[in-house]
């Protein structure tokens, strides 16, 4: 481990830099319309939110943004909560983000419409303290200043974790701070904690860090896809959503048969060493399963919403079920289908 340490910590300062990136838009060729369909998604534009190595890597290294007959402007956010105020602003037409970012939306009383779903595994949502910390369990951060993107799945995960440890938010200092910043104050010593997912998990578990907790059995391990009503309104665009989706799943598919290859990409994509991507592939990226947004789903996300509510974190009452549009659910599995782990059949 001592070996690999100075160039992970180089690797670190890159990162961080190209997940703060707001713009980078990029497109998809566009294919001929089909002769006399006037419902034809031929020239609609489909406005996607991404994250740095996110699905515009995936799709493409997977083989699914060929052959389209729209074109993909794809825009990047450093986390889910920029994202969905995109989509509320009608900037973006959907996104992929986390389990929390749409319960802070809906009580911001966003427009926002969750369509798809997937189900993976929550060990990499963790809550995470560096190298040389004594801190050994959750129930130590009493007094302690913690790290984390306020709205972001981390931070259900968080106060989920504490709730566990017997300890309330207000017996610590959150630190509402995005990635990149949180990144530095937990190297330069600034927070005794860090709260955040893959693959910052698996990236700094490689300098040293440890897991305090992780969110297995404590969060849902949901992620979704949430598009603007606006554009499902639209015919021509609905149906570019819908073909999105299928891309996307079949996507996350190959994945999970090729993680060495995806890990080679991201790892490229985002300047992340190929171990580090690797691991996070092994983790949580690669076991993601296309799943329904159906009532199970629905009721967990409530949970997330009235622990907000509770704890006074949003404003209100948040009815889940009112921002989802189940049209794209088709056949997928339910929500609670396990998620897949390397070395067993998918």
């Amino acid at each position: 481990m001592t070996r690999h340490s100075l160039p992970l910590l180089a690797a670190l300062v890159p990162l961080s830099l190209v997940l703060t990136a707001c713009g980078g838009n990029s497109a998809a060729d566009s294919g001929p319309a089909s002769a006399g369909d006037a419902k034809s998604t031929t020239k609609v534009t489909l406005s996607v939110g991404d994250q740095k190595g996110g699905f515009e890597s995936l799709l493409k290294a997977a083989g699914e943004l060929e052959n389209l007959d729209y074109t993909i402007k794809w825009s990047t956010f450093t986390s889910g909560p920029p994202l969905l105020e995109a989509v509320n602003a009608k900037a973006v037409d959907i996104g992929g983000v986390g389990n929390t970012p749409p319960v802070f939306a809906a009580a911001a009383k966003s427009k926002i419409a969750v369509v798809a779903a997937t189900h993976g595994s929550s060990s990499g949502e963790a809550l995470l303290v560096p190298k040389g910390s004594t801190l050994q369990s959750a129930a130590e951060l009493r007094g302690k200043k913690i790290a984390v993107a306020q709205g972001s799945s981390a931070h259900f995960q968080l106060i989920a974790s504490l709730e566990q440890a017997g300890l309330k938010p207000t017996d610590v200092t959150i630190n509402f701070l995005q990635p990149a910043d949180a990144l530095a104050a937990f190297n330069s010593g600034s927070v005794d904690a860090w709260a955040v997912w893959d693959p910052y998990t698996s990236q700094v578990l490689r300098t040293g860090a440890r897991v305090l907790t992780s969110g297995e059995g404590v969060v849902n391990g949901l992620g979704f896809q949430v598009a603007a009503p606006s554009a499902l309104e639209d015919q021509a665009k609905s149906k570019a959503i819908g073909d999105y989706l299928a891309r996307v799943r079949r996507a996350q598919d190959w994945v999970f048969k090729h993680p060495e290859e995806w890990a080679k990409v991201w790892s490229k994509e985002t300047g992340l060493p190929y171990e580090v991507a690797f691991d996070a592939v092994k983790r949580s990226n690669g076991t993601r399963v296309p799943v329904a947004v159906d009532d199970a789903a629905v009721a967990s996300e409530q949970k997330i919403a009235d622990t907000f509510t509770e704890l006074k974190l949003i404003p209100g009452k948040v009815v889940f079920k009112d921002v989802v549009d189940t049209r794209f659910n088709g056949d997928l599995p339910p929500s609670t289908t396990a998620p897949r782990t390397y070395g067993k059949d998918s």
